[in-house]
């Protein structure tokens, strides 16, 4: 039976106890109630005034029950309509947090995915063969491994370096929050199995590094994408290797340098494997000063992930390559890149300034240039600032302006969350943390469309998301924990043309499996939601 979308959205998994609680309303009403299970009214209160957000559409009201502290099961009422059933406790969201990181074992390539860890979304091990480097017909390599990056089975180093880091500085930041096995095949209750998880893509990084000059391939793809419902083993096309790029070296050296820093206490070889790798990458920039963006070959119709800017990875690698070596060559040459103009903030895959600058605040002031510091920190919380104003405009409480209604919106609504997350750790500012779980209640169904964007959690959420071995398996259920990649005001695949012309930007998204402009699913999306996940994650 189709779901009628509610009028009153929630997040479908709850709130924590003393967190602010909203629910968002588009009925005329003036009150509502909150009710528990047994249908006694546990709450009373009045709606806010009507306000006109242009980015839904709608006319909208909240309702604020931020004092109902009780733990328990609810469900707001107005009038007729009601919201979907959430839980108010000390810690809401450890099963949802235990999904999201479990979705990457299920992104996973190269081996047999067997169905007492992966459950009814087992298969077989897919793209184990060479892959041809491009441009080099009879040089072919090792290519197995890693993570499929999105609702295709493609490979990319700047989208894998991206994903490695929020997870890495999410157990940087909450390691408490990773205590629980997963479980996966590595899992051996010593390292932690994010950390086991991560490896696993790194060590398909590594295979992407040149032996002969450190550069790194910019991806590992078919030439064009097999048909969506292709299960991963019966993709036998062969593989290539695209041309090395200056982006996917500079993101390497960077998550490499990462990686040995975080490693080192667990397994010091690897450490040092990772170091090396990072160093040799570097010497690689260090010979190729002006290179031109990377674009796809010609016969190449995959995932592009271009980039005309190399700068900003450049940042990165020698933000990380100093915090980790403490070698004042890579400090210079961060401070030297520190002085141009970019953007210095971003948390993407194709501006990661933002990396570099959480890199060089979190090594310490004690470690950096005073004014370089200072001014990095303040731009931080700038930025954050911007952030909550826009958020405190916005019907649903979150930071998106209408031109950020993109594709992977729903990444930018993380990548923000994450920002506010990193001022509230530099200043102690609770309302930048408050902001930040405002972002998070909108993924799990606190947005216009009432619905989780996360599959498997929330009543209603995504079931026909664009990936590949969801549409092929013959499984009701989509595999669990990804995040969809929400609204995109631009309309960029053939079915949201047909069907969604006209509508207000929050509301250009579809749950179909055809449109992969709006309801596909990658590594960086599920990435930056395990970070702000964790935030809340009590130790076990």
């Amino acid at each position: 039976m189709k779901h009628r979308k509610r009028t009153i959205t929630v997040n479908q998994i709850g709130y924590p106890l003393a967190a602010k609680k909203v629910a968002v309303f588009t009925e005329p009403n003036r009150s509502f109630q909150v009710i528990n299970q047994a249908g006694k009214i546990v709450y009373k209160g009045e709606l806010s005034t009507p306000l006109k957000d242009n980015n839904s559409g709608m006319i909208i009201r909240k309702g604020d029950f931020t004092e109902l502290t009780k733990p328990g099961t609810y469900q707001v009422k107005s009038g007729s309509a009601t919201s979907a059933w959430f839980e108010i406790s000390e810690a809401p969201y450890q099963t949802l947090h235990h999904g999201l990181l479990k979705a990457f074992y299920l992104f996973r390539c190269g081996i047999d995915l067997e169905e007492k860890l992966a459950g009814p979304w087992k298969h077989s091990a897919c793209h184990t063969a060479e892959g041809i480097v491009y441009g080099e017909p009879d040089r072919k390599l090792v290519s197995s491994g890693g993570w499929h990056d999105a609702g295709d089975y493609g490979k990319y180093t700047v989208a894998a370096a991206k994903a490695i880091a929020d997870l890495l500085l999410a157990y940087d930041m909450y390691p408490d929050a990773f205590t629980r096995p997963i479980p996966i095949p590595e899992t051996d209750n010593h390292t932690p199995d994010v950390l086991h998880e991560c490896r696993y893509e790194l060590a398909w990084l590594f295979k992407m590094q040149d032996n002969r000059s450190g550069g790194v391939f910019h991806k590992l793809t078919t030439l064009q994408f097999p048909g969506l419902d292709v299960m991963p083993e019966a993709d036998k096309a062969d593989l290539y290797f695209s041309p090395i790029s200056a982006t996917a070296t500079a993101s390497f050296a960077a998550i490499m340098a990462m990686a040995a820093r975080v490693y080192k206490p667990f397994d010091a070889i690897f450490s040092e494997n990772c170091l090396r790798a990072a160093q040799f990458a570097d010497d690689w920039l260090a010979k190729n000063s002006n290179v031109a963006g990377f674009k796809n070959p010609p016969e190449i119709s995959t995932g592009e992930y271009g980039d005309s800017q190399d700068i900003d990875e450049r940042y990165w690698a020698m933000a990380e390559l100093y915090r980790t070596t403490g070698d004042q060559q890579y400090h210079e040459r961060f401070i030297q890149i520190a002085k141009q103009s970019f953007n210095k903030y971003e948390l993407g895959w194709t501006d990661v300034g933002g990396y570099g600058t959480l890199a060089y605040l979190l090594h310490g002031q004690s470690n950096a240039d005073d004014s370089l510091f200072e001014s990095l920190k303040t731009g931080l919380i700038e930025e954050a600032d911007k952030l909550v104003a826009q958020s405190n405009r916005d019907g649903y409480l979150i930071s998106l302006q209408e031109n950020q209604y993109i594709w992977g919106s729903n990444m930018l609504v993380m990548n923000h969350a994450m920002t506010l997350l990193f001022a509230y750790h530099f200043t102690g500012d609770t309302t930048f943390e408050a902001s930040a779980l405002e972002h998070l209640h909108y993924i799990i169904g606190r947005n216009v469309h009432d619905l989780s964007f996360v599959t498997g959690f929330g009543d209603h959420r995504v079931m026909n998301h664009h990936h590949r071995p969801s549409v092929a398996d013959n499984v009701i259920e989509p595999v669990p924990g990804l995040v969809s990649g929400g609204p995109n005001k631009k309309l960029q695949d053939e079915y949201v043309k047909k069907h969604l012309q006209g509508r207000a930007p929050a509301q250009c998204f579809v749950d179909h499996q055809d449109s992969y402009s709006t309801n596909e699913v990658t590594i960086y999306w599920n990435s930056p939601t395990v970070f702000v996940v964790s935030h809340w994650v009590k130790p076990k």
